[in-house]
């Protein structure tokens, strides 16, 4: 039975090259995947799925509006799937996370979802939020804070390193946007 997975972490714990790990495995034994990341993420020039330590894919682009259900099942109907990767998974709609599911319910194709459960101050992201709800795995990838502790926040900074506690939901940036801390770290970075 096929399932929808999510994988999720603050930033800096590895998503995108353990999704990118996991669709070696399935290749390397002669299995097609398709790979997706969000549309809005475009920082990457070489490859759609970047990790930080140099690994990357080529991967489609989702979109709001991107129908998955359609577009993966298309696929698949034409050259069977064993898996669909999504990274940057919290920028899905709500809509598209259910068209997840029912690819992995109705077409027998499993798909695992890597991304971030909140932002900068600590919300749910809406496709976060719904894959939390109906996912049949939840997975924690780990980071760590500066002290070591489990970092599961996202703090946003400014060019000078200062915490940012306003502006918009989503705002692209790698480490020089974000540092991902304990929530000990964040609560008294944000309260100075």
């Amino acid at each position: 039975m096929a399932k929808l997975y999510f994988y999720y972490a603050s930033m800096n714990a590895g998503k995108s090259t353990t999704l990118l790990q996991a669709d070696f495995n399935y290749r390397e034994r002669g299995m097609r995947t398709l790979l997706w990341t969000a549309a809005i993420d475009g920082r990457s020039a070489d490859h759609a799925i970047e990790s930080r330590i140099g690994l990357g894919a080529d991967a489609r682009r989702f979109a709001a509006d991107t129908d998955l259900w359609h577009e993966v099942s298309t696929a698949h109907a034409v050259a069977p799937l064993a898996c669909v990767l999504i990274d940057e998974a919290q920028f899905l709609t709500p809509d598209q996370v259910w068209q997840c599911a029912r690819l992995a319910d109705e077409a027998g194709v499993p798909v695992l979802c890597y991304g971030l459960r909140t932002d900068f101050q600590g919300e749910l992201f809406p496709g976060s939020a719904q894959l939390l709800g109906i996912a049949d795995a939840l997975v924690e990838l780990k980071a760590v804070c500066h002290c070591g502790r489990k970092a599961t926040m996202n703090l946003r900074i400014d060019a000078a390193g200062g915490a940012v506690d306003e502006g918009a939901q989503t705002e692209i940036g790698g480490n020089d946007r974000y540092v991902a801390l304990c929530r000990r770290h964040f609560r008294e970075a944000l309260s100075r």
